[in-house]
């Protein structure tokens, strides 16, 4: 973070070592982006030109029939589910709530992927007039569970790909969208943080990802797919959608993030070399560092620190705690803190970042060395 912005804000020092999450601000900007957003910024546009030529642009990319650019993935889902439901219906859109309860508004989603990303999934859906109607349990869907909840009032299946999500005993994606086309069913796939964006465009009927996690663009989203399911989001422009709508500066800036992001390469050597860094750790008694790639196999890699909390002065979770509320907060991947473990992801690092994880985890711990 700039000093002089920080010092004036009374802001603290924040590292991120875990990863492009919201509750961070996601992702720092390259200075093409902030040029872009300058750009539109500092002129007059008129809006509704820009939404349309602007998922003209986004759509090409991307291989789908149309796009629109929105303010950010959950908005994303919102607005799909809405339009699923009131689709072309100008009564509907203006009064959605008014009109939900006599229109088809049940949403299939499996319960291992009814999850809270920072919000639940379910809030989204009941956000814009959707019931979710989720299939199976936590330890597993089947897909025959799934085609077997698909009743006339079903608008949508709403498969989420994220870290979140439970893995075991899920049906694929393909196996979905085989069903989803088989009764005509439109399948959205929140991909909001993914990287192989055509993967998913490919796959699905709407593909929602954030401008701001693997684009690397301001905060946005982008909704993807069939032209006639596009032209209902935009609809709600003139509903719900309007307490959700997008600066032209954001849609500048995540159009010049969408041309960086075709100039993308692989950083996986890049990252292997800076984890090198935390092989220190392993000196210390009780603590054990290991490489681990990203759950979806993407070509991200992370380094786990497991800490042995009956050998250690403290666990875990109490070492993530510490690291979070130092004079530099430290933010690490913890969901595994609670078993013994938590991941530095290097991609959000900045120079001398590495250096100060791993000083702070040997003043945490300190103690004897093997």
């Amino acid at each position: 973070m700039n000093t002089l912005v920080s010092n004036k804000y009374g802001l603290k020092r924040v590292i991120n070592a875990s990863g492009r999450m919201s509750i961070l601000g996601v992702s720092t900007i390259h200075d093409s982006v902030v040029d872009a957003m300058k750009t539109g910024a500092q002129q007059y546009i008129e809006m509704e030109q820009l939404v349309h030529k602007s998922g003209e642009v986004v759509a090409n990319y991307l291989g789908a029939e149309d796009a629109t650019i929105v303010n950010s993935a959950s908005s994303g889902i919102v607005l799909s589910i809405a339009g699923l439901i009131a689709k072309d219906n100008r009564y509907a859109v203006e009064k959605l709530y008014q009109s939900v309860h006599t229109l088809p508004n049940e949403v299939i989603m499996a319960k291992g992927h009814n999850v809270d990303y920072g919000a639940p999934v379910e809030t989204m859906v009941n956000l814009a007039g959707g019931k979710v109607k989720e299939v199976g349990y936590a330890n597993g869907c089947k897909i025959e569970q799934i085609e077997a909840a698909i009743t006339s009032e079903t608008v949508a299946i709403l498969y989420i790909v994220s870290n979140h999500c439970v893995k075991k005993g899920m049906p694929t994606l393909a196996e979905v969208k085989e069903v989803a086309t088989k009764h005509s069913i439109p399948l959205i796939v929140d991909a909001a943080a993914e990287e192989d964006l055509h993967h998913y465009i490919e796959n699905s009927d709407l593909a929602i990802f954030s401008g701001s996690k693997a684009l690397e663009g301001p905060t946005s989203g982008i909704v993807a797919g069939k032209k006639e399911y596009i032209s209902y989001i935009r609809a709600h422009g003139k509903g719900i959608g309007r307490a959700m709508k997008v600066g032209k500066e954001s849609i500048f800036g995540l159009l010049q993030a969408l041309e960086n992001y075709k100039e993308k390469t692989d950083t996986s050597a890049e990252q292997l070399k800076q984890l090198e860094k935390l092989n220190v750790l392993n000196e210390l008694t009780g603590v054990k560092v290991t490489v681990q790639q990203d759950e979806s196999g993407r070509a991200i890699y992370r380094g786990r620190i497991h800490i042995d909390g009956s050998v250690t002065k403290m666990n875990a979770l109490e070492v993530v705690h510490m690291l979070k509320n130092g004079e530099v907060a430290i933010y690490t991947r913890d969901y595994l803190a609670n078993i013994g473990s938590f991941d530095i992801d290097t991609r959000p690092l900045q120079q001398g970042d590495m250096e100060m994880i791993v000083e702070r985890v040997q003043a945490i711990l300190g103690g004897e060395t093997k």
